[in-house]
């Protein structure tokens, strides 16, 4: 049996007691079980190596790590390395430590397989044409750039870059070349450099004094010397890109059927690679069908994290071949398409509609496709469950799997049974598997094809599931059922928000090594090359609100480090649970919330428990219980009543930890509650200081901890480039551990993270960052401008620096000069969302700009319907303004 004999030699500094190991795809190296690793030897605690001889393979791959006694201390980071054998049968390895690059970013898929993409070479194929291999580490490489080597012999050129050679890309930011150690007559010098392909020109030698290329091997045929992952110095790269931010849902064709689809996304990435463009933003595209009405617009609750919704299909790839049908069907979506406004629940059915009958037409022979039974079992484990829980939905006609009878457990294997005694049930689990088949097939396509145009594509991870979604259904032991998701009070919502997910049990999700999350991202790697962690802060800790409170006034901190009631007492508050735990009802305050209903609330709500004060009644002592009570009451003496005794619940200074329940945490945003301004001076002074360190100061430290148990695993998880959505309260532990993972902060100017400023001063941003003019929970820029005169009017004297009134519009010239101020920043994005990109025209811009506003967080019931009011047909024909944004986008380097 044909063998390979390889030495490894690598350079590291260790520390007394430290060891360096490898571990890698062979037996010898331990088949990627660091338990079986193999340790290096060495005499100086400086230089390793060890050799090894395997049975010939193709390629080896490998990397290294660093134990201390039994304790793995540091991984190298990246891909493993690759050393493809070719015909050679003895390698010798010098091999440089992969630290975790200042430049990561460039080696995420949005470089590698887009904006930089470079075609693949196979290398091994040259072999024969010398016996020394350069791999080097060189993500810097644009389009129509060329890596290359120089140096002062003949076989390297004599330092003339007409004559340097070429290296093969092979991937991730990697290169190679072969060079026959006789034509390069080492020691020779030599340096890497980038060159421009048509003009030979170099575009940048790498830093740092010539290198020296050393040959210690013996020149035979089967003999290879090797030198891998050698760093191309580049101290100082700077590349800023831009893009446009826009929901599938929004985007508008003359194919459309009402909605945006996949389809419409190809038309998308024309306009952003014809406008100079890099990237195009999404919001997520996950299933949300749960009620089959307008409802399920929302697309941050989701059914299932994997399943892409239906909606989006792009009907036009799929022909019906009645025609009259085929007709039918496109006179409706024409009118569909006409409106100004998505009509969800129409555009939803008519597709149902359509997707059934396409069923019918071709599912013969997709479901016996190789291609299809490829797809459905690479994707069983989610697909299955995903179609059993759709069947039962409608069987049952709820998402509310407690009420499917039998099946309100996940158990796979009654779940076959059911098809097997079922041919309904087999028949409607083939139709939704189908229909994802075609979904995961067109978006796969547009990716293939944006990547063609240089473009990436960004999706968007939210923080929570649907408490009744498939995941919860399959996965129960991972969430928090008793308890739900939402955001403190903020800039978006004087309430609070509650989102109504379910927490997650993140002791749980770490036992299984966060494998569920992993699957999450690695699904999402199928279509994206970037994402957005929506509300990236609950990672580090999440608003946990009671399932009995409606609004997010109540919520906690979890995890978090609450206070028992002598700790309280020790920090100067006389704890008292009844006054300052449970709502405080004073009757001289009630007519501020009842007004003329005042005394009707106190004979049939409230209950008195001593001189003027009172507590609500056990049927409505509760957020949700008033909801309940309340529900089809709309009139204003109602909304008033409902509203009041709603606030009446809040009025609490603190609230008991759900599950050490003899602590307790200060109330959010208790100095505003009528409780904290019946207490004496001495009492608010110690409160607030108690507050402050709570909520500022105390976790900083345990906050770090549990996003950097969490986030390092998730984000290795694929080579997306990560981005953060880091608004709201931040903690202080957030930037640092976004800066050290290397995860893209999110950067408004009229949000600053500074406190007591205005506007954040685009040209300090972190280059680390995406800067946008504003997103999907705000108004566009036009519509601010209009909103609050004095802040518009400061920001038109300060940051744009003009004289006088700011005018009562946001002009075209106005918009432009803001994009403009954005683009220069010092951040390595700037995404704009296309409602701001539009209007720097006047001509083009929607006369209304209050209504391209997609959402309003402090809405739950916010119907999300935003789209285009122009085909991106005609958008593509608008020469003279792709032109313009063309012009903007070339952002100083």
């Amino acid at each position: 049996m044909a063998t390979i004999h390889i030495k490894f030699n690598i350079d590291y500094y260790t520390r007394w007691g430290q060891e360096v190991c490898i571990c890698g795809s062979v037996p010898e190296l331990g088949m990627w079980d660091e338990n079986k690793a193999r340790k290096l030897s060495t005499t100086d605690g400086h230089h390793w190596s060890t050799e090894i001889t395997a049975t010939k393979t193709k390629a080896v791959a490998y990397y290294y790590f660093i134990k201390e006694g039994e304790t793995t201390v540091r991984r190298e980071w990246g891909t493993c390395r690759l050393l493809k054998t070719g015909s050679k049968k003895t390698f010798s390895i010098e091999d440089h430590w992969k630290d975790k690059p200042s430049h990561q970013y460039l080696f995420s898929k949005v470089f590698t397989e887009s904006v930089f993409a470079h075609e693949k070479n196979e290398v091994t194929s040259t072999y024969k044409n010398g016996n020394l291999l350069l791999n080097v580490l060189c993500p810097y490489v644009e389009k129509n750039m060329q890596l290359v080597i120089s140096g002062e012999s003949d076989g390297l050129g004599n330092w003339n870059l007409t004559k340097a050679l070429p290296l093969a890309y092979v991937g991730d930011g990697e290169w190679e070349i072969v060079l026959d150690a006789e034509k390069m007559k080492p020691p020779t010098a030599y340096k890497f450099v980038i060159i421009d392909v048509s003009t030979k020109k170099a575009i940048r030698w790498e830093d740092g004094d010539n290198r020296l290329l050393y040959f210690q091997g013996e020149k035979k045929d089967d003999f290879m010397q090797v030198e891998m992952a050698i760093p191309f110095r580049y101290a100082y790269y700077v590349w800023k890109g831009c893009g446009v931010a826009i929901p599938v849902f929004s985007l508008r064709s003359e194919e459309s059927y009402g909605i945006g689809d996949f389809n419409d996304l190809k038309k998308m990435v024309d306009w952003a690679a014809t406008s100079g463009l890099h990237i195009v933003q999404l919001l997520p595209i996950n299933d949300t069908t749960k009620t089959k009405t307008w409802r399920d617009s929302y697309p941050y609750s989701a059914i299932s994290v994997f399943a892409l919704h239906p909606i989006y299909l792009g009907l036009a790839d799929f022909l019906l071949k009645n025609p009259q049908n085929r007709a039918a069907y496109e006179a409706e979506a024409k009118k569909l398409n006409a409106l100004k406004k998505v009509d969800y629940e129409k555009a939803l059915h008519l597709k149902w509609k359509y997707c059934r009958e396409l069923f019918r037409q071709e599912a013969e022979n997709v479901l016996a496709s190789t291609a299809y039974r490829a797809f459905y079992k690479e994707n069983e484990s989610w697909l299955f469950p995903y179609c059993c829980y759709c069947y039962l939905r409608d069987k049952y006609n709820t998402v509310d799997f407690e009420n499917w009878d039998e099946f309100a457990h996940y158990d796979n294997a009654q779940l076959k049974r059911m098809l097997r005694k079922d041919d309904t049930a087999r028949r409607e689990i083939d139709f939704y598997s189908f229909i994802q088949y075609l979904l995961h097939c067109q978006l796969s396509e547009v990716k293939e094809y944006a990547h063609k145009k240089g473009v990436a594509l960004k999706g968007d991870i939210p923080i929570g599931v649907h408490r009744h979604s498939v995941d919860v259904w399959t996965n129960p032991e991972l969430f928090n059922r008793d308890t739900q998701m939402g955001a403190p009070p903020d800039d978006f919502s004087v309430f609070g928000q509650n989102w109504g997910f379910p927490t997650y049990n993140w002791p749980a999700m770490e036992k299984e090594n966060y494998a569920w999350w992993k699957r999450r991202f690695q699904k999402m790697a199928d279509y994206f090359d970037a994402y957005r962690i929506d509300h990236i802060l609950g990672f580090f800790r999440i608003w946990e609100i009671p399932t009995d409170a409606v609004q997010g006034l109540l919520g906690q901190f979890s995890p978090a480090l609450p206070y028992t009631p002598d700790e309280l007492v020790a920090a100067g508050i006389p704890f008292d649970e009844e006054r300052m735990a449970k709502p405080f009802i004073h009757e001289n305050f009630l007519s501020v919330f009842f007004g003329e209903y005042t005394e009707e609330v106190i004979h049939i709500f409230l209950e008195p428990i001593g001189k003027q004060q009172f507590r609500l009644k056990p049927f409505c002592d509760t957020q949700l219980k008033i909801k309940n009570l309340f529900r089809g009451h709309y009139d204003a003496k109602a909304n008033r009543i409902r509203n009041g005794l709603t606030e009446l619940c809040a009025e609490v200074l603190f609230v008991r930890d759900r599950q050490e329940t003899h602590k307790f945490h200060p109330r959010i945003a208790a100095q505003f509650t009528y409780s904290y301004r019946y207490l004496d001076n001495a009492v608010k002074q110690a409160y607030n200081r108690l507050y402050d360190d709570f909520f500022y100061y105390k976790h900083n430290d345990f906050w770090r901890e549990q996003a950097m148990k969490k986030l390092p695993p998730l984000i290795s998880a694929t080579s997306m480039m990560a981005c953060g959505e880091d608004l709201g309260m931040v903690p202080q532990c957030v930037p640092s551990v976004m800066q050290e993972l290397q995860i893209l902060s999110l950067e408004i100017q009229r949000m600053p993270k500074t406190a007591h400023t205005l506007f954040s001063d685009l040209k300090h941003l972190p280059y680390l960052s995406v800067c946008t003019t504003s997103t999907h929970d705000m108004s566009p820029i036009r519509a601010w401008w209009e909103e609050n005169k004095e802040v518009t009017q400061r920001y038109y004297n300060h940051v744009l620096g003009h004289e006088g009134e700011a005018p009562d519009e946001c002009t075209p010239e106005l918009c432009r000069e803001i994009l403009e101020l954005h683009l220069q920043s010092s951040s390595l994005w700037v995404i704009i969302p296309w409602q701001d990109w539009i209007a720097i025209d006047g001509e083009l811009r929607y006369p209304d700009p209050h209504a391209e506003r997609i959402n309003i967080p402090a809405n739950p019931k916010h119907y999300w319907q935003y789209r285009m009011h122009i085909s991106l047909d005609s958008l593509l024909k608008e020469d003279r303004f792709n032109a313009i944004i063309k012009e903007m986008t070339q952002r100083e380097k």
